[in-house]
């Protein structure tokens, strides 16, 4: 009997590869393929799915977001989309930890004045930071992984509070010391943190977002960062993936990482599995995964 053929978008982890070939022949192009694995940075659009063919049954995305797949066109064609749901949560809300007191503790700052042979000594006013310890760690978005960074902060002695969909966003961000991102990116959520967002925030409270660039409106960021209208931003995502603005490059009250939410090898062969999974259910049981979008 022939096997099914999937098509593998980017560079996996060894051991998901291996998975992959166990239970299908692995081709080098969508064309003719009756499964694709698709990695975050490709875009499976219409003309995607169209240029696959009509056998495609099944595109499992590598990641949590599916927004670089056009859900709408694949459910057209009777393509079924899955991601890669809860195993990358803890590994997200540790980066959203690790960002937010690296900014807090002046961190990567320090970092970078050491680098670059910066005159310092120890001095009891030298490089001042703040605590988390005692502030309001605000989570817009209170899905999985917002739950469990808020979970985290409260380990360092925050108190964590959510906001969610039809929640009044002026008044949460008010209230916040430590402002963390958590959605989704839609048609809604785009530039969900605007310039009026940032306004209502304190100006001694920081923003971090590990969610989507695009859900900051990155050149109102900058301008309230520049302004002094909040005190910092730690990003792992940013609006124009991967390019970085120079504006946000030249701002020390910033921490810089590049989109490493799920980068831990564990979570990663995880994620693999989950789309291996995905394939075998659609191509090789005839059924729908559990984790189709």
């Amino acid at each position: 009997m022939e096997r099914r053929k999937v098509h593998v978008t980017g560079w996996i982890p060894a051991a998901v590869e291996a998975a992959l070939a166990e239970s299908f022949e692995l081709v080098g192009a969508p064309q003719g393929a009756d499964g694709v694995l698709s990695l975050l940075t490709t875009t499976v659009d219409a003309a995607y799915l169209d240029g696959a063919g009509p056998q495609l049954r099944v595109v499992a995305n590598y990641g949590v977001g599916y927004n670089n797949v056009d859900v709408g066109a694949a459910t057209e064609r009777g393509v079924v989309v899955a991601n890669t749901p809860d195993v990358l949560t803890r590994a997200t809300a540790e980066l959203a930890l690790a960002l937010t007191l690296s900014l807090l503790r002046r961190v990567t700052e320090g970092d970078r004045l050491i680098r670059r042979h910066g005159s310092w000594e120890f001095a009891l006013d030298f490089m001042l930071g703040e605590s988390l310890d005692g502030k309001t760690f605000g989570v817009v978005g209170p899905g999985k992984i917002g739950r469990e960074t808020g979970r985290l902060a409260e380990a360092f002695g925050a108190r964590a509070v959510f906001a969610g969909r039809h929640d009044p966003l002026p008044e949460f961000l008010a209230a916040a010391d430590v402002v963390s991102v958590h959605v989704p990116l839609s048609a809604g959520t785009r530039h969900l943190i605007d310039a009026g967002a940032l306004a209502a925030m304190r100006p001694t409270a920081v923003l971090v977002n590990t969610s989507r660039g695009p859900v900051v409106d990155e050149a109102a960021l900058v301008a309230a960062l520049r302004d002094g209208a909040i005190a910092g931003a730690a990003l792992d995502v940013f609006e124009y993936e991967p390019h970085v603005s120079e504006e946000l490059l030249s701002l020390e009250n910033v921490v810089l990482c590049p989109h490493l939410g799920s980068a831990t090898a564990e979570t990663r062969h995880a994620m693999g599995m989950l789309a291996v999974d995905a394939l075998r259910a659609v191509l090789l049981e005839g059924r729908r995964p559990a984790n189709a979008v």
